[in-house]
């Protein structure tokens, strides 16, 4: 199953690691350093052409990092990714 983060963007709901809003999140120091980390080593894909909201941590198949960045807000892509659950029972 897929999980639609914005845009024309959509990724393995198995390579969703976690969803996190943007603002609440960005307050901790730890977390400002690993966007700041992420951005500096091109593991950051922004999908927003508007206010971001949200980020979501992946990892696909070959253990490959990365952060998207998009306008969708977390508790719209926790719901998705239930509704899809649901479906596939």
């Amino acid at each position: 199953m897929y999980l639609h983060l914005g845009q024309d963007t959509v990724v393995k709901l198995s390579e969703v690691v976690a969803i996190f809003d943007l603002e609440n999140a960005s307050i901790a120091k730890a977390t400002k350093r690993y966007l700041a980390l992420a951005q500096k080593q091109g593991l950051v894909v922004n999908v927003s052409t508007e206010l971001p909201k949200s980020f979501v941590v992946c990892v696909d198949e070959k253990g490959k990092n990365t952060v998207y960045i998009s306008q969708i807000s977390s508790a719209t892509l926790k719901k998705r990714t239930n509704f899809v659950k649901e479906i596939s029972i």
